[in-house]
């Protein structure tokens, strides 16, 4: 799912093609894809575009009117652009937004069609889609500890929890909590205060680099390799494959449609953190530490 860096690289392209540009028409391929009816879709046709924000992991087009478009791309949504009055893909393609000088394609490769596309009237309505988490990178440390401590939960989850913090998903959460050195299972509750203000440093410094890092490889193009995995990330998408900072295999637990990558030997001392269904398959069997685990595989990475 694109996160808060992607969004934000996202914005910056489309203020630089659609800003002041005027939007000729909204072509669906999915009608699923919209799901409001009143002010109807037509009603944006014709309207210049004043603005593009973030509202969380959405991105919201202010048009002329006080009309605004609000798109979710969900886990597999994307956005490209083309050529004007470009064709909307096959398989994956949803809609298509024709400006005066191209086309904005949204795709959504999972069967599962999750992307959603709302049409809404006037700002007090947009406001009912701003997360009720707390902007990271706008945030005081005190803010941030206020928040963190709301309710005690895994640090995995209270990150990416949208009604604590806006934007942070799976890949951005697994890289904030390898920088700040932290077990993502560790209950917020049992955080320290140097704990919690060196989480507060890795969250801003994480996002800030990556949001910095993927804007200098798109440079002026439009990001087209939007995806939760990169070479240069530290642990998220490298199951099995050297910390960069300490050279143990990386490892991982899955959960729901998730999984966490985290360094057992940087964020928990060298213990492994207990896979829920291995756990239950192995029971007795389950290794606790590192150790024991490359023991196992006859010291194999």
């Amino acid at each position: 799912m694109p996160e808060l860096p992607d969004i934000a690289v996202y914005i910056d392209a489309l203020r630089i093609r659609t800003l002041d540009r005027t939007l000729a028409e909204v072509r669906l391929k999915s009608h699923f894809l919209l799901r409001t009816v009143d002010p109807p879709l037509a009603a944006v046709f014709g309207k210049a575009v004043r603005g593009i924000e973030r509202m969380g992991k959405r991105i919201a087009v202010a048009l002329e009117d006080d009309l605004f478009l609000v798109l979710h791309l969900m886990v597999s949504g994307r956005l490209r652009w083309s050529k004007k009055g470009a064709g909307i893909p096959g398989r994956v393609g949803l809609a298509a937004f024709d400006f005066q000088d191209g086309t904005l394609l949204m795709t959504e490769a999972s069967t599962k069609k999750r992307a959603s596309l709302h049409v809404i009237q006037g700002r007090a309505a947009l406001e009912a889609f701003r997360p009720a988490g707390i902007e990271i990178l706008e945030a005081s440390h005190v803010q941030f500890k206020r928040q963190l401590l709301l309710e005690n939960r895994t640090l995995k989850r209270a990150l990416t929890d949208q009604r604590l913090f806006s934007g942070i998903g799976n890949a951005y959460s697994d890289e904030i909590l390898f920088c700040a050195e932290l077990s993502p299972m560790r209950l917020t509750s049992r955080l320290t205060t140097a704990e919690i203000k060196r989480l507060y440093k890795a969250s801003q410094k994480t996002l800030e680099d990556w949001i910095a890092r993927l804007k200098k490889e798109t440079g002026n193009s439009f990001p087209e390799k939007v995806t939760a995995f990169h070479d240069k990330m530290a642990v998220h998408g490298r199951y099995r494959k050297p910390c960069p900072t300490c050279g143990a295999p990386i490892q991982r637990i899955r959960y729901a449609e998730n999984e966490c990558n985290y360094c057992a030997t940087c964020q928990n001392q060298g213990n492994l953190l207990a896979d829920r269904a291995l756990s239950r398959l192995l029971k007795k069997d389950w290794p606790k530490t590192l150790d024991e685990l490359e023991s196992r595989r006859g010291g194999k990475g």
